[in-house]
């Protein structure tokens, strides 16, 4: 299964590794077995698509994990690309993993179509790199902050649609809970930090937040202070997604006012990649972000 990072054998993935890997990621790597199989036959998308009654922009989407499997396709598919019975098997056993709902399937009325799919790339990555210019990252969030960032970024929304939100966002941070093996990396301009959100009491509480969550093994926090001038940045928020499979690639996602745009090949990967290692660099070190923080928190 070629791609930027690796290659694999589904044959040789444990049960244990298929417990640990969430439907989303385990979606990417079938779509992506599925392709490596087509290409090493030489059979176009077209062909393939007919076998499955269906069109090769289906092909497309399945390969690319963006959609759900039918058993029956992935079954009719396998047969077509001569697949021997112990990889088919695995294939199929995969597919029917990766057809689990996730957790936020039951908020889908407050939730954009556009957003379902970051919330499972999120929820199955082992690297999360972000950068963020106006408001504290949704996983650092507290309860009163995100209320108040959801409340004004929805002000025709009812209140229990805005709780709605606000528990979506809180049920995300569970990932970040003991144990995990999940890395999470921050770098927030200082406006970010200074801009209130809420009340006074609501910022200072988020500001102690981040400082205590700061001193996590798992989570790094570096400020980029209205110091470092324009040197770098100059865009709006950009995550980056990396798994534990290293047959998947790393997936940009950039949020957009209505919608968002997810970038997965290496060559659209590659200048962000570069741009957060540059922001690592020019933004105050882990320790002394956590000294902004405390000077931050005196002055709220």
């Amino acid at each position: 299964m070629p791609t930027a990072r690796g290659m694999g054998d589904l044959t040789q993935i444990s049960d244990g590794d298929l417990r640990q890997s969430g439907p989303t990621a385990l979606r990417m790597l079938v779509g992506a077995h599925l392709r490596q199989l087509r290409e090493s036959r030489k059979i176009t998308r077209e062909a393939a698509g007919y076998v499955i009654r269906s069109s090769h922009s289906k092909i497309s989407r399945l390969e690319c994990g963006r959609t759900s499997f039918k058993l029956r396709d992935v079954a009719d598919l396998l047969t077509l690309y001569g697949v021997d019975e112990t990889e088919r098997q695995t294939v199929l056993i995969m597919a029917k993993q990766a057809n689990a709902p996730g957790w936020w399937q039951d908020y889908r009325d407050v939730l954009p179509d556009w957003f379902d799919a970051y919330l499972g790339l999120e929820q199955d990555a082992a690297v999360i790199r972000t950068y963020e210019v106006q408001y504290i990252p949704g996983l650092l969030q507290t309860e009163d902050y995100a209320r108040a960032v959801i409340a004004d970024g929805h002000e025709n929304a009812s209140a229990e649609q805005i709780e709605r939100r606000v528990a979506v966002r809180m049920r995300r941070q569970r990932i970040l809970l003991p144990p995990t093996s999940r890395k999470l990396w921050v770098v927030m301009d200082e406006a970010a930090l200074r801009r209130q959100v809420g009340s006074s009491a609501t910022m200072r509480a988020q500001i102690e937040h981040l400082r205590e969550m700061a001193v996590l093994r798992h989570v790094t926090i570096q400020v980029l202070p209205f110091s470092s001038g324009s040197r770098v940045g100059g865009i709006g928020p950009v995550t980056i997604l990396r798994f534990a499979q290293a047959e998947l690639d790393d997936v940009v996602y950039l949020e957009q006012l209505a919608s968002a745009q997810y970038l997965s090949k290496e060559s659209d990967v590659r200048p962000y990649r570069h741009l957060l290692n540059q922001l690592g660099v020019h933004a105050q070190s882990a320790a002394k972000s956590r000294t902004i923080l405390r000077q931050i928190i005196s002055t709220l």
